[in-house]
């Protein structure tokens, strides 16, 4: 594949074991590159269905892109997706104030952005492990960790034990095994929370559409495919208690009734609380190294932003390809080779973190004259060289 590596192979002998604890962009993502390096590689994901049927869509920019055709599953996203190139900004009321053409972070070979059903997404992916010949165990849990300085002893929730020369932490914003090893780092809240549905796709909807006041701080839908959008209203953050889920769907519609344009198509949808996801945004970004002996982390489990510049994802599975990269090199497994992982990817990764935060921070102020398209393209277009 064309601006797309070959991954050495492992040093001659018995393959190297990795444990890989969460099944989601990253954990996925890591566990195929580690097999296609012919590692021997194990993945539990706490959740029973892996994560197959939740969520609303995603937005996946050209350097996301690349990283799924380098797994060798982007015909399948190309497929299921629906693939754009510009941004329109409009008033509350529907009103286009202006179109901005997408950075092709991926490349020109590569669509700018691509909207799909995160759910679809997720099974592309597990597709993908089951290929690879991974262990795969669900609504699994690692409870304790225990290494020295040749490998790792795992218990898992199921009373059974493992060894592996190496536990790799993808599970989550909320991760535990980061906690496990004695980072004390945790996500904090922006002050912003996010309501999304899914919903059908009006024809007139061919782009993610972005309105700037109103009653939400932010108005926006992205075409996840022929049929399909997602839609989602960006707040302050209410005190969840407060916030009864049977009436979530009265909430984004009251929110939602307030916007133009294909706003009332997709309002008209919005009738079923089951459907409709509220979330705080959170902030994380562990600084100093992302391992404690043989076991490192990867994707949000690291770094977590808010969605702002739609780069969580993208950031998530270059840690992925980065980390196989140097895993498959040949060098040791110690300190330097992980500092040299977290060296690589922390520039890039504090960039995102920092410029979809403030972003958000400058809505909450109020400020009206901030140079928002200047530091979304300073922030992504050092994003189209490799990671």
């Amino acid at each position: 594949m064309a601006d797309s590596p070959t991954l050495p192979r492992p040093p001659a002998g018995k393959p190297p074991t990795v444990l890989v604890i969460g099944g989601g962009a990253s954990g996925n993502a890591i566990t195929i590159l580690l097999r296609r390096a012919g590692m021997d590689v194990d993945l539990i994901e706490a959740r029973p269905d892996w994560n197959a049927t939740t969520g609303s869509g995603i937005t996946l920019q050209g350097n996301a892109l690349r990283v799924l055709r380098e797994l060798g599953v982007w015909e399948q996203v190309e497929a299921s997706g629906y693939a754009f190139g510009s941004l329109g900004v409009t008033a509350p009321d529907g009103t286009v104030l202006f179109v901005a053409e997408d950075i092709q972070t991926g490349g020109r070979d590569l669509p700018a952005t691509l909207g799909m059903q995160r759910p679809r997404l997720q099974q592309i992916l597990i597709d993908a492990v089951r290929a690879s010949g991974a262990g795969i165990r669900l609504g699994t849990t690692a409870e304790i960790l225990d290494q020295d300085t040749d490998d790792v002893s795992v218990r898992f929730s199921d009373g059974t034990t493992g060894r592996y020369d190496l536990v790799i932490g993808a599970d989550g914003v909320n991760s535990t095994t980061r906690t496990a090893i004695g980072i004390t780092d945790k996500p904090e809240p922006t002050g912003m929370a996010i309501w999304r549905i899914a919903a059908p796709r009006p024809a007139s909807v061919t782009r993610t559409d972005l309105a700037h006041g109103g009653p939400a701080y932010i108005a926006g839908y992205c075409p996840t495919g022929e049929n399909t959008l997602y839609a989602y209203l960006v707040e302050a953050c209410r005190d969840r208690a407060a916030v009864d889920p049977a009436a979530y769907a009265d909430e984004m519609r009251r929110l939602a009734q307030g916007y133009g344009g294909a706003w009332p198509e997709i309002t008209a949808h919005i009738t079923d609380p089951r459907k409709v996801n509220y979330t705080w945004f959170e902030r994380l970004l562990v600084e100093g190294s992302w391992h404690r002996g043989r076991v490192v982390l990867i994707g949000d489990a690291a770094h977590s932003c808010p969605p702002t510049l739609a780069q969580g994802a993208a950031m998530s599975l270059e840690d992925a390809l980065v980390l196989a990269e140097l895993l498959a090199s040949g060098k040791d497994w110690g300190d330097e080779l992980f500092q040299a992982y977290y060296d690589r990817r922390i520039p890039r990764v504090r960039t995102v973190v920092e410029a979809s935060v403030q972003i958000g921070q400058w809505q909450l102020d109020g400020v009206r004259d901030a140079d928002m398209p200047g530091l979304i393209g300073r922030t992504l277009t050092p994003l189209k060289e490799r990671p």
